[in-house]
This record gives C-alpha cells, sequence and structure tokens, in this order.
C-alpha cells in the first residue's frame, strides 16, 4: 500500500468508497493496472492483513458489535424496530456474517432481466461466478477452481449432532438430501457451501486485499473516512467530502458503500427523490428513485434447548432446507429454514441451543430507505415494511410451521429438551401474531438503487452501475441488484463486483 499522505495530494483516478464486499473486490481488480491510481476510503478501522482482531476471523461470532454501523430499521407493522447489523470494518459485512456462500439462482438472475438490465445473462454471470471462487467440490461446469475467494462445502459427517438431525428430520419428512447448493438444483436439505478455511473466515478483506495486494504502489487504502457525500462539477463527480470536511479528488468514484449507506451518501449529494431532497434543502443534482425500492428477507427465529446427547454447538453454522412454499410460484424456491447453533448456549437450560430460523427469501413487500439529516453521522431511516402483503404473511406463517414440525419429529425430537422460543405454550393458531411481533432481518438488503435499462421507472444507475444523467460516478454493491435474490446475498455482491469490473474496466 502506497504512502497515504503523499498519495491523497493528488486526484486519484478512480476513488472507493466503501471496502466491504464489493469495495474490496474493486479496489484488488481495479489496481491490477499499475497505471492506475486507486484509493479505497473505508468508514470504519482498516487492519493490516496480519492484525485482524480474532473476532473478526471467526464466523461463529456473528454479528460483531464492535464492529457494526448500528442500524435500526422498522421491521413491519407489529415491529417497530429491530437491529440491522451492517459490517463496520474493512470487508463490511462479509467480515462479520455467519460465511454462508452460496449463489443467487440462474431464476433470480434472469428475473432481473425484465428491469431491462443488459449482459446480465446467466451463463454471463456464472462465468463471473467460476472466476471469483476456489473450491474443491462440485461439478467443474458449475464452480470454480482457481478464484480468490475460497469455498468449502461443509460435510455431514462435520456438522454437530443437531445439525445432522436436522438434515435428517428433513429428509424423513420427504426433502431431498442436496450435495451442492451452488450446483444445478439446490431445492432440499443438506450442509452449506461456507467461505471459511481452517476455521477463519475468507471475508472480501481476507480474500482479494492480501498483503501482496496492499504492497501495490498504486493503491492506497484509508480508514476511519465517513464519507458525506459526492462532489461535483454540474453533472460530473470530481471526488467525495468526508464528515470531518477533507476533500478526495477522483477522476471518477464508485460508491461500495453498501444498500444503506450508498443509497444515503447519494441522498446527501443531491441524488434521489426530488420532493424529498426539497424538504431537506438539499439541491437536487439527479431527480432518480433512490431508496424507494428497498428489499430485504424478514426471518423469525424458532429455537430450542439441546439435549444432553447432542450439546455439541461448533461448527456453528452448516446446515440449510431451502424448498418451495405452497404459494411459490414457478420455478421459485421462496422460503429456507437454516440450522445453527448461534444462540449464545446461556439461553438454554442445558447450556447448548439450536436455531431453526425461516425465511421467506422471495418476498413481495418492499421498503424504503431515507434520511431526515444532511449529517453523515446521522442512521438512515430504514423501513423494511415486512410481510405486508398477505402472501408474504401465509409463506412465513407456513415455513414457520415446518420448523416445529421437523423439531417435533421422531428423528429431531430426542435431539431437543424443549422449544425456547416462541415457547410451548404458542400454539399454532397463536402464531401469526407471534410472528409479527417477533420479526428479524435475514441481513439480506438489496435495492436501494437498482441497476435497469432506460425506460425502466425503477432504475438508478445502469446495467454497469453507472448513475443515470451523471458523470463519472457509479454505484457497485448490493443497492444495484434489481430484485434480492432467493438466497445469502455475499457471494452474489462479490460477482457484481467482478462482473462490472470485466465489463466496465478489463476489456
Amino acid at each position: 500500500m502506497s504512502n497515504p499522505a503523499s498519495a491523497l495530494n493528488q486526484p486519484q483516478d478512480v476513488l472507493i468508497v466503501g471496502g466491504g464486499s464489493a469495495g474490496a473486490t474493486l479496489a484488488a481488480r481495479l489496481s491490477e493496472d499499475p497505471n492506475r491510481r486507486v484509493l479505497l476510503l473505508e468508514g470504519g478501522p482498516a487492519f493490516a492483513s496480519d492484525a485482524v482482531p480474532g473476532e473478526l476471523g471467526n464466523p461463529e461470532q456473528v454479528p460483531a458489535p464492535n464492529f457494526d454501523w448500528g442500524y435500526t430499521a422498522r421491521g413491519g407493522a407489529s415491529t417497530t424496530e429491530m437491529a440491522v447489523p451492517r459490517g463496520r470494518v474493512l470487508g463490511g459485512s462479509s467480515a462479520v456474517n455467519a460465511a454462508v456462500a452460496i449463489r443467487a439462482r440462474r431464476q433470480d438472475v434472469e428475473s432481473w432481466q425484465i428491469h431491462g438490465v443488459e449482459g446480465w445473462a446467466w451463463d454471463e454471470v456464472l462465468e463471473t461466478f467460476k472466476v471469483l471462487e476456489n473450491t474443491d467440490s462440485g461439478d467443474d461446469t458449475y464452480r470454480g477452481r482457481t478464484g480468490p475467494v475460497s469455498i468449502r462445502q461443509r460435510t455431514y459427517d462435520e456438522l454437530t449432532p443437531g445439525l445432522r438431525g436436522f438434515i435428517d428430520a428433513s429428509i424423513a419428512d420427504g426433502y431431498k438430501h442436496v450435495d451442492d447448493f451452488n450446483g444445478v438444483d439446490p431445492e432440499g436439505v443438506g450442509g452449506c457451501p461456507v467461505n471459511i478455511v481452517d476455521g477463519v473466515r475468507q471475508s472480501s478483506a481476507v480474500a482479494y486485499l492480501t498483503a501482496e495486494v496492499r504492497r501495490r504502489p498504486n493503491l492506497t487504502i484509508v480508514g476511519e473516512v465517513v464519507v458525506d457525500k459526492v462532489l461535483f462539477d454540474g453533472t460530473t463527480a470530481t471526488g467525495v467530502i468526508s464528515s470531518t470536511r477533507h476533500v478526495y479528488a477522483a477522476r471518477e468514484v464508485i460508491l461500495s458503500a453498501g444498500t444503506y449507506g450508498s443509497a444515503a451518501i447519494l441522498l446527501r449529494s443531491g441524488v434521489g427523490p426530488a420532493r424529498d431532497l426539497t424538504q431537506l434543502g438539499v439541491a437536487t443534482i439527479a431527480d432518480l428513485p433512490v431508496g424507494q425500492h428497498l428489499q430485504d428477507q424478514p426471518i423469525f427465529y424458532n429455537a430450542y434447548a439441546l439435549s444432553d446427547n447432542a450439546i455439541q454447538m461448533s461448527p456453528a453454522v452448516g446446515s440449510l432446507l431451502w424448498f418451495r412454499s405452497s404459494l411459490a410460484k414457478d420455478g421459485e424456491l421462496d422460503l429456507h429454514i437454516s440450522a445453527t447453533h448461534l444462540l449464545d448456549g446461556s439461553f438454554s437450560p442445558t447450556g447448548g441451543a439450536i436455531v431453526l430460523a425461516t425465511s421467506v427469501v422471495l418476498p413481495e413487500s418492499s421498503g424504503t430507505l431515507r434520511i431526515s439529516s444532511t449529517d453523515a453521522n446521522v442512521q438512515p431511516l430504514i423501513d423494511n415494511n415486512f410481510l405486508a402483503t398477505e402472501r408474504d404473511r401465509l409463506r412465513m406463517l407456513e415455513g414457520v410451521k415446518v420448523s416445529r414440525r421437523l423439531a417435533r419429529s421422531p428423528v429431531f425430537g430426542p435431539l431437543q429438551a424443549g422449544e425456547l422460543i416462541p415457547g410451548e405454550a404458542v400454539r399454532d393458531e397463536a402464531l401469526p401474531e407471534v410472528i409479527a411481533a417477533n420479526l428479524a432481518t435475514y441481513g439480506h438488503p438489496t435495492s436501494t438503487v437498482p441497476m435497469g435499462g432506460a425506460t425502466d421507472p425503477e432504475a438508478v444507475v445502469d446495467s454497469a452501475g453507472a448513475v443515470r444523467g451523471l458523470q463519472s460516478l457509479r454505484v457497485v454493491d448490493a443497492s444495484i441488484i434489481p430484485r434480492v435474490p432467493s438466497t445469502v446475498t455475499n457471494l452474489t455482491t462479490i460477482m457484481v463486483a467482478e462482473h462490472i469490473y470485466r465489463r466496465a474496466y478489463s476489456r
């Protein structure tokens, strides 16, 4: 890494705001060209590759409170406030998540076509997924062998008795076993692929910003810089200004601050709905629907005490049932039940616990992100608007009933010692109210800055992340995904960065 003091005295070729899943990827790829000066500004600490705190390497510590933005959101009609953790550190949320490494499905990517995106055909996207990955499992047709992101398949034998029992109970209930959730047919139950090697989480900072990459003289990484807004000369971005009023000049600006951060920066910069900006006294640079189509996946935690014969809780993550609800549309896999040991054992009378968490992963409901202040240190107003449609509510209820049925089955029943959440006293007829009042986020927000074609009324950026009507400004992160994919989002976000790099910069 070059000397920040000397490097910052001149305009950069590319300035990247945010060093998370997308930003770290772009910084590594763009700086491969020694003639391109790249500056990466991270809002949290930017630890050296050999000085990463243990909690950031430990995939069984989720979330990591010391490295969180502290965002809260309205969940839905009966969940007025919930935590929405986002990583505040180099590596972003990839440095603090559960490290499950599952791609968007073909059907997810093909659904983006209704928004008029170009260059995102499934065959093209699959090749990009393969470029970023190195794994020793799966079919060569679908899996990558030499990429920077190390992905390893959790085998049945390495799972805990509880996680194995969840798989066994699901199979006994009629679901098929899945060997590879990143293969051609992920419907069913099995062990998860994870970006964990030798017990260490492989965040985007670990995978892409290696010690060798950081030594490049044309790459500068600066941590603890909260970006206020983008600076413009007319409609051309010329750099950014931080919350401490430091100006960083650049010939091109890429916002990779995440679904919440990138949208908030755009709004403070005058890029967003003109009516909202006018109310805040912000001059409108571009009247675009920033923050109007937020999507995330609601989740409900169904937790059990582990019996004494199944008390093991490590590895904490590893089993998933991915299936279609009775209300699924053609080709959809719209429900997840993930089995984890991420609930502290102190909450269980036996000292061991397992959580069967149900999520509607293809929600109809969408929310919003707005700002109430032009102060970069004031968090945005996030409204997830979970379960706003009857179909979403029915699908969530169906999934929770499946979760409870599996937990009480003859196969899994001997492994659990009582329901902790919502509790044995809660009967199925009371579940709709209990679910509505106790929702959480699966932690996969997208679509506040969606990409689309020139005639798409929802689009803020084009198919290469360029902001419509502006010059020298791109957004490249999960915020530009037009619709939330039916699974976890980390690999898809890295893919988005790799794909735009390949399309816009490497040819």
